[in-house]
């Protein structure tokens, strides 16, 4: 009986080891098969004590009633359309599971590692890490890659691994094995000696260059200056890209003379720098936007982070900073000209971001992208013969479902698609319930054509269309023409910012959310059909432009009145409404949730933002 005590103990401290060695088991989490095509390790490696951020995504309580709760308040024959939800609200369906928190704020305080939350809802944690530490912490093994064809350099690994019971609590960690190749739209540089003159119709010019004054003409839109408060559009800023100031008044000295104080800033997230002389992507998004939506303030949200070239991370850096900020304070027009190859190994980094995008959607902000400048091989810069014999290569985020995708036309009387504008179905994606009818009848009467190199069921992009072609672009006091698709969008973008502040000037919502508004048979009516044209590409004609919704030009080019004319016609409720306790759709969710997760997060010493 003396011995039995002691061997009791012995047992104890022996389970003890046993289960905290199971319990630090490592299981794989993502690994690629091999190295994404035109990536190669860098020649420099990176050094073991340098820095990198990390994102750890983990479950939500309810991310399925997100998506129900989005498309309630974007449907306008919705009792609840326009009742845009708070961030408080949208934490009662993104917040992340309890045990998921506290598994995983655990496991990082047990690694000495301080993290801070990325988002309202604290779904996403972020933490600095030495590179040599994160190899050890996560079984990986991170390098240097370059993706040639655009000498684009990023920090990634082919694999990683997390402790096995910590599986089920973690949706994603980023920057991982997440190698999305960053596309540039095609650019126009051949420099245009005399400039179009400014009148009051499509002048015989437009159909060589397009100035602000062409396009008020051809889609109606007003020169009067916004007026309404707590209006505001958005430009994505990414990667070495510079909105040039002076270029931006050369420009509007040309184009826009009744424009003497345009209304527009440079907000840098975390000191990103935006010195030195105008660039193609920054200047052409600003130039278009401010010589549009006039006196709709406009705000070039310049993104920060480590490496060179525009990447997905300019991406999650972006919403990350957004998805902070209070209602009050987001854009409600957010327009981004860059689009990145849609590939099934990135599913799970694609949701992630398509549903942080539906977050802003909820909140009241028009999500609006590029769709992209090489038809349906939309992922491929150097020539479209790669993806021959293959299936057609969306592009992302236009695949999203939460966004509105933007294609482009070029001509003019009649307007038809242009050769490159992006278009086609997602492979990640499925189709929206709101565009189920419009793709139906496209795929039926396309037949057999293109059958087996497009998912039939996948979203389909674009939404609309804009032109596209022979846009001036003031550059130090020389224009070029430029082209794209990065022209269309923020064209588009400038039309819902007029639309939104007529609708705020009147004491109602701004319009958030587009796509189930624009598919409606009174929205879609607003839109002049494309019928012309086609978007060659893999080998292929690509997809032919066809009468109503098509892959080339989506439901067609905007009209300005018959838009106002449509949300302006009792369609949108008044905010007022809304604050006056309209009812929500509700969610099964206990606030205690919400709270518990903030109270788990101050315990640990986070630091709110």
């Amino acid at each position: 009986m003396l011995t039995t005590v002691p061997l009791i103990l012995v047992i104890l401290q022996v389970s003890r080891c046993v289960l905290g060695v199971a319990h630090n088991i490592q299981r794989l989490h993502r690994r690629l098969s091999s190295l994404p095509p035109d990536y190669a390790p860098h020649r420099i490696a990176p050094h073991p004590d340098q820095e990198m951020r990390l994102t750890i995504a983990m479950p939500q309580v309810n991310e399925s009633g997100l998506y129900t709760a989005l498309l309630d308040v974007s449907d306008p024959t919705s009792k609840n359309y326009g009742r845009h939800l708070s961030a408080k609200e949208i934490g009662r369906y993104t917040a992340p599971q309890p045990e998921s928190i506290q598994a995983v704020t655990q496991w990082l305080d047990a690694n000495g590692l301080a993290y801070t939350p990325a988002t309202h809802s604290g779904d996403m944690l972020q933490f600095n890490i030495r590179l040599e530490q994160a190899n050890r912490l996560l079984d990986a093994d991170f390098t240097t890659y370059i993706h040639e064809p655009t000498n684009t350099t990023t920090i990634r690994t082919l694999s990683y691994a997390v402790p096995e019971y910590l599986h089920e609590h973690i949706t994603l960690i980023h920057p991982t094995t997440q190698f999305l190749p960053p596309i540039r739209s095609r650019r126009g540089a051949s420099p245009i000696d005399q400039l179009a003159t400014r009148q009051t119709g499509p002048p015989s010019t437009c159909m060589e260059s397009i100035s602000p004054s062409c396009l008020q003409s051809m889609y109606n839109i007003p020169t009067d200056p916004a007026t309404a408060p707590n209006n505001s559009l958005y430009i994505s800023g990414y990667g070495d890209e510079i909105a040039n100031i002076d270029d931006l008044k050369g420009y509007l000295s040309q184009f826009r003379t009744d424009i003497k104080d345009p209304n527009f800033r440079v907000l840098s997230i975390e000191g990103a720098p935006n010195d030195g002389a105008g660039t193609f992507e920054a200047n052409s998004d600003t130039q278009i936007t401010v010589g549009l939506a006039t006196n709709v303030p406009i705000t070039y949200l310049k993104v920060d982070k480590a490496g060179a070239g525009v990447t997905t991370d300019d991406l999650i850096n972006e919403l990350q900073y957004l998805l902070k900020q209070d209602q009050d304070q987001l854009p409600s027009v957010l327009t981004t000209s860059y689009v990145f190859q849609e590939t099934e190994d990135l599913a799970s980094f694609a949701s992630t971001l398509c549903s942080m995008y539906a977050r802003l959607g909820a909140m009241g902000t028009s999500v609006i992208f590029a769709a992209g400048d090489s038809g349906v091989a939309g992922g491929f810069l150097q020539g479209a013969a790669d993806c021959d014999d293959k299936p057609f290569v969306p592009t992302f985020p236009s695949t999203c479902p939460y966004v509105t995708s933007v294609g482009a036309t070029q001509g003019l009387e009649p307007e038809v698609a242009w050769t490159s504008s992006s278009g086609g179905f997602s492979n990640i994606f499925h189709r929206p319930s709101y565009q189920n009818a419009a793709a139906d009848a496209y795929i039926q009467r396309l037949g057999s054509t293109n059958a087996g190199r497009y998912n039939a069921s996948g979203r389909a992009f674009p939404d609309v269309s804009v032109h596209g072609v022979n846009f001036l672009i003031n550059f130090a006091g020389e224009y070029s023409s430029a082209f794209g698709t990065s022209m269309a969008a923020p064209t588009f973008a400038s039309i819902i910012a007029l639309l939104n502040d007529r609708l705020l000037a009147a004491g109602k919502s701004k319009l958030g959310f587009l796509n189930p508004l624009l598919y409606s048979s009174t929205g879609a009516a607003t839109f002049t059909d494309i019928t012309s044209g086609n978007n060659p590409g893999c080998g292929t004609d690509g997809f032919p432009a066809d009468v109503g919704w098509d892959p080339v030009t989506g439901l067609g080019t905007p009209d300005f009145s018959k838009l106002l004319d449509v949300v302006t016609g009792g369609v949108v409720r008044s905010s007022q409404n809304a604050e006056n306790g309209a009812l929500r759709t509700s969610v099964a969710v206990l606030s205690h949730v919400a709270m518990w997760t903030l109270a788990t997060i101050i315990s640990s010493s986070i630091n709110i933002f």
